[in-house]
């Protein structure tokens, strides 16, 4: 049994190692925003601001999966943001991928460059090019969202700590189950857990995990004093998301590798990037650094109308923005401003019966190639 696998066989049972004779098995909701505290405070509950039970059932759970400490928010903007603003001043550099999902540099700029941080934008298929002299945070997001490229962690890790830079890896596209960020030495994994960690579409939530004790007290100290704080009833819900994580996130990736030649071969489909086809310019990487190659597709078909078509149209498709649901879902991402062309579909893969969900794409192709 490999440690990812044995990681998966106890994260349902972390909780049996507090419980009591007679305890709930399921960790309880604690909605608090005081806790009994007479005499001094010491080492204990004090504020609903600052700790809750159920945040700290999720942060054990996650801590588990990623091998290193976890600190919840509520939403993966949240964690991102706690991550640039508790470990950038004004003065430092940071390098975004030009490519990868949108928010981060949309905040950059509005708001980063205002406090005196620099910005630079490279895409990720070419991050190593120009190597990362004077960056104070070079932050990566691979496979990129929604174009599915990817970049060599291990190699830009390598080159930008021996520059002197932290690096950050978004890894909300592939899950601990998927890839493992921090052992390819990056400093700090964010996720946006609202996707496939709590699956079930219906609640934000994020994390950020690292080895380095001193990034973990900044961003707590950050989620603290900006009150960036999750609920304990969103919290509650990722915690129940997570005990199934594995079988949903096992089936979305099967399916995606079972039906991503079959769309491939599609007339329709004019284009397609999945890490987990031989044919994929990022195939060899994807087998170097990934566990699995994913639940997102990426169509292209031949206009915007055919997309639409397309995804409207598909009985077994939920048409949303947002991905990792049980749900397979699709949107066409150009519709947001991404530099995609204006047939590029992103698909989510979700948790229907396989040969289902192909049916039900295959007529929906058929049908979005009638012009």
């Amino acid at each position: 049994m490999t440690d990812l696998q044995q990681r998966a066989a106890e994260v349902a049972h972390i909780r049996r190692r507090h419980l009591a004779k007679g305890d709930p098995v399921p960790p309880p909701l604690t909605m608090a925003a005081m806790f009994h505290l007479p005499g001094e405070p010491g080492n204990f509950h004090q504020y609903g601001r600052s700790e809750n039970p159920t945040w700290e059932a999720v942060e054990e759970m996650l801590s588990h999966l990623e091998d290193a400490e976890a600190v919840a928010f509520p939403s993966g903007m949240a964690a991102i943001s706690a991550v640039l603003f508790g470990l950038l001043r004004a003065g430092d550099r940071v390098l975004l991928p030009s490519d990868a999902y949108y928010t981060p540099r949309v905040l950059a700029e509005r708001f980063l460059k205002s406090f005196g941080v620099t910005t630079d934008l490279r895409p990720t298929a070419s991050f190593m090019e120009g190597g990362f002299d004077g960056y104070r945070l070079v932050y990566v997001e691979t496979p990129s969202n929604p174009g599915l490229d990817l970049c060599d962690l291990s190699a830009v890790t390598s080159a930008a700590h021996e520059a002197g830079a932290l690096v950050v890896a978004d890894n909300t596209t592939m899950t601990p189950y998927g890839q493992r960020p921090l052992e390819f030495r990056v400093d700090v994994v964010v996720s946006a857990d609202t996707k496939a960690p709590n699956g079930h579409s219906d609640t934000l939530f994020g994390h950020v995990a690292s080895n380095d004790p001193t990034i973990v007290a900044a961003v707590r100290e950050w989620r603290k004093l900006s009150g960036s704080i999750p609920g304990p009833f969103e919290a509650w819900l990722v915690h129940r998301g997570l005990e199934t994580l594995d079988v949903r996130f096992d089936r979305m990736c099967r399916t995606a590798e079972t039906i991503a030649p079959r769309l491939s071969a599609h007339p329709a489909v004019r284009n397609i990037r999945f890490p987990g086809l031989p044919t994929d310019a990022s195939h060899d990487l994807a087998r170097t650094q990934m566990k699995r190659f994913g639940f997102l597709i990426g169509l292209t078909l031949a206009s915007e109308s055919a997309a639409e078509r397309f995804i409207n149209e598909c009985a077994l498709i939920q048409p949303a923005t947002s991905f990792g649901g049980v749900h397979t879902s699709a949107e066409r991402r150009a519709r947001w401003g991404d530099a995609v062309a204006p047939g590029f579909v992103r698909l989510s893969v979700g948790c229907e019966p396989t040969e289902e969900l192909w049916k039900a794409l295959e007529t929906a192709l058929d049908g979005a190639d009638q012009d």
